[in-house]
């Protein structure tokens, strides 16, 4: 079949969803690392050239999916509900572990989020990296909103430094927690060495549990200090 210019703003927008629905399909497949930009092209069934006709770069076409990923987990976390009950540091265990299950549950997202400083947000325009980190701004100020919702006792910074530090250490800890093939040998041929595996839930978990609480009690020393 010959190549056919989308001509509408309609056809383009349908072509752009078509690519970015089988970048999403590969991603499934595949890591991050592993998705190139001619295997896309092949899927999509366009030349690579004609792929970069609506998108700058695969760079640019995987920030679209990180920001699309990110408002679905905040979407799926606006929709559960937690007890209401409690000490704010039992609801903020409560908090913790909801954010580490629901993140895991989602291995795209991670993915995507662990190589967006030092891949995805390199390759792209200017315009590409404006539009990109305002949806991610968009996106933070709802995860802080859900925060102080559930633990009101934070505060807004308290509720942005938990979100903060949540994100950056699943960036970090979702590649340790996921090693290559020589490194599970490793750790599967001495047990000394299987102590060192990064369980990503754990370790998510217990640094947000840990930033709510160490955040509840500067909260709490600032409220009792005196007015001098």
């Amino acid at each position: 079949m010959a190549f056919q210019r989308a001509r509408t703003d309609e056809q383009r927008a349908q072509r752009r969803r078509q690519i970015l629905e089988a970048a999403a399909g590969m991603l499934t497949e595949m890591p991050v690392a592993q998705l190139s930009l001619n295997e896309l092209s092949r899927r999509v069934g366009l030349a690579k050239a004609n792929v970069l006709r609506y998108f700058e770069s695969r760079e640019a076409v995987l920030l679209v999916l990180l920001d699309a990923e990110v408002k679905d987990w905040i979407t799926a976390l606006e929709a559960t509900e937690l007890p209401g009950e409690g000490t704010p540091r039992e609801r903020g265990d409560r908090l913790a572990e909801l954010l580490a299950v629901s993140m895991s549950a989602r291995p795209v997202l991670c993915d995507l989020l662990s190589t967006q400083a030092a891949v995805l947000e390199h390759n792209i325009s200017t315009e590409a990296a404006i539009g990109h980190k305002l949806a991610a701004r968009q996106s933070i100020e709802a995860l802080v909103r859900l925060v102080a919702r559930h633990l009101p006792e934070l505060g807004p910074d308290g509720a942005v430094a938990l979100v903060e530090t949540t994100l950056l250490m699943a960036m970090t800890a979702w590649p340790c927690s996921h090693p290559s093939e020589a490194v599970q040998a490793a750790y599967a041929s001495d047990p000394a060495l299987s102590g060192m595996r990064i369980d990503f839930i754990d370790l998510l978990r217990r640094t947000a549990a840990v930033t709510a609480s160490g955040l509840l009690a500067r909260q709490e020393t600032a409220n009792a200090s005196p007015i001098t």
